[in-house]
């Protein structure tokens, strides 16, 4: 069958099992984009930004564990991309990412819009190609996919010279592919399983502490068991959370930067860690010098270069976290070894302890929205069913907080990379995936004006999406260290000539609702959850001087968390300088 390189990309596609492309035409990709319309099978959204284009990509591959696919012409096209490529790449998310290019005879011309799409891209891809014979393809397309979703999952690139995709070939798609510099394993070794085994059932003060990794691996189910079996406490990251159901009762909470007082106390005085899927990250270890000083690391990831970059390493397990965590279970499960039982008992009353400080605990207002009370309320009237997208800030950490993820793949946000206007794009991806579900963007009044221009998108393809805008007229987070380390310095922080919210959601076709008393949230969220039709713009004008805690400053230990200042309005303890 001879096709051009044009419809190779489009029957590619399809024999890959793809629904849904995201993306923006333009010159160079226009043979592409002729052969999508002259096709059925392969659905094409049009975003308004090549930026919304990877975020809505990454929504839909975050949601549904499928590869998300981008298509995006040459030049800017590409450039436009790059914040999006760099969000998947910091937090393993699988994407494929169709780029145009300018015809081969003029690479390195400084030709209308050419940019060097590989050199560009190389620091945040997992992989990156550019294809300059129609005849590699196919091959190459198969390639990238195979590279995306395998082992730790990332973007992978696939620049198209424009005449490439209009010179003819024969057309036949590879079952499957082998690359011999690449071969991902996902068992772990049985001497480390063994070793692995041995040292968690030793430990009088231990943790589970899992991070994304646990998502994507699709490890939920044999966590729980792990969890069950072995007894012990477990904490996810911002990442991981619906790792563990958020109502689980050796669940601790997030851990880290904004972390539960018992998840982060506990971390730092365990003897034994169990650590998969996670990779150690400044916001989750705070100073490494004081990070869990008298821990042995159990430390399980698909990437060998995650195991012992950050943190010294007893045991450590390459692997598929599913896989290992099966593996560990069944040598649990058959270990004889004697566990000290009266140790765990009373590392269970510390960290009830612990725990009964409620951390999260905050003082309500029948006065002022209250952020952390909209989260609350929005978990309650969605019963803790929706898919959550974010943005980044005070309003990302809320909804980690506050919101208690049941299940995996409902908390969507760019934890990594903390990119602002991640939030709107990336509940377009879900919605398109879940068109039944009830998706909701928890953002902010800075970070939703990024990329606001996707409503546009929203309209044109129907997506009843529910955003809830906690607008404290701030950039609330650069707010809070300013406040915090800075002398209350506010520096370009306050959101001065904010758009009227509710009229801009009007302007594009949506329903846009004010939100000004605290009396008035609940029902707001019920009209606009049981409205399956209309995307609802809920603007929450919430308390300007909320801050988020607890929180450990930066060189601060898990055990030298700042927690909210008491009710009698008792001032923070003194902070050192950032």
């Amino acid at each position: 069958m001879e096709l051009t390189g044009a419809q190779i990309v489009v029957q590619s596609l399809k024999d890959e099992g793809v629904d849904i492309v995201f993306g923006y035409p333009g010159g160079a990709a226009l043979h592409i984009y002729d052969a999508l319309y002259n096709q059925e099978g392969v659905r094409h959204i049009l975003v308004r930004h090549e930026q919304g284009a990877t975020h809505a990509a990454d929504g839909y591959a975050r949601a549904t564990g499928k590869t998300g696919v981008v298509l995006v012409t040459s030049g800017p096209g590409v450039t436009n991309t790059i914040t999006g490529i760099a969000t998947a790449y910091m937090d393993s998310i699988p994407m494929v990412i169709l780029t145009a290019q300018v015809p081969t005879s003029l690479i390195g011309d400084d030709a209308f819009q050419e940019v060097d799409t590989v050199g560009i891209t190389r620091p945040c891809v997992k992989h990156n190609f550019l294809v300059r014979d129609v005849k590699d393809l196919a091959l190459t397309i198969k390639k990238a996919f195979f590279i995306a979703s395998s082992g730790r999952p990332g973007p992978v690139v696939v620049d198209i010279p424009k005449d490439v995709t209009a010179e003819t070939t024969r057309y036949q798609y590879p079952k499957d592919v082998r690359i011999r510099s690449y071969a991902p394993g996902r068992k772990g070794h049985s001497k480390q399983i063994s070793r692995a085994a041995k040292l968690l059932l030793s430990g009088k003060r231990p943790i589970i502490y899992t991070g994304g990794g646990i998502i994507l691996s699709g490890a939920t189910g044999v966590l729980a068991a792990v969890v069950e079996a072995l007894g012990y406490p477990c904490t996810n990251t911002l990442m991981g959370l619906g790792g563990l159901p958020a109502d689980h009762p050796r669940f601790l909470g997030m851990l880290g930067m904004h972390g539960t007082y018992e998840a982060n106390m506990a971390m730092h005085g365990c003897d034994v860690m169990l650590a998969v899927g996670a990779r150690f990250d400044d916001r989750v270890t705070g100073d490494l010098k004081k990070f869990s000083p008298n821990a042995q690391v159990i430390h399980v990831d698909i990437d060998p270069a995650s195991i012992g970059k950050n943190v010294r390493v007893e045991v450590p397990i390459v692997g598929d976290a599913k896989v290992v965590l099966e593996q560990l279970l069944d040598a649990i499960t058959k270990s004889k070894a004697p566990r000290d039982e009266e140790s765990l008992s009373r590392w269970w009353a510390q960290i009830d302890e612990w725990r009964s400080r409620d951390s999260l605990g905050y003082v309500n207002s029948d006065e002022v929205i209250k952020p952390q009370f909209v989260i609350q309320k929005l978990h309650e009237v969605t019963q803790g069913e929706a898919f959550v997208t974010s943005d980044v800030g005070q309003h990302q950490m809320w909804a980690a907080q506050y919101y208690g993820f049941g299940g995996p793949r409902r908390w969507i946000n760019s934890g990594g990379l903390g990119t602002m206007g991640f939030g709107l794009p990336s509940a377009i991806g879900v919605q398109l995936a879940y068109p039944e579900a009830t998706v909701a963007c928890v953002t902010g009044e800075a970070s939703v004006m990024m990329c606001i221009q996707e409503l546009s998108t929203c309209k044109q393809y129907d997506l009843p999406i529910k955003i809830v805008n906690l607008n404290n007229r701030y950039m609330g987070m650069v707010r809070q260290w300013q406040e915090f380390f800075y002398d209350r310095r506010y520096s370009h922080s306050y959101m001065d000539s904010l758009p009227d919210f509710v009229e801009l959601a009007t302007s594009f076709g949506h329903v846009g609702v004010r939100v000004e008393k605290p009396a008035d949230v609940e029902g707001a969220l019920r009209e606009a959850v049981a409205a399956k039709e209309n995307l609802f713009f809920l603007d929450f004008l919430t308390d300007q001087t909320e801050n988020v805690y607890p929180m450990i400053a930066a060189g601060a230990g898990h055990n030298e968390m700042e927690l909210k200042p008491s009710a009698d309005g008792s001032a923070p303890a003194e902070r050192e300088l950032a």
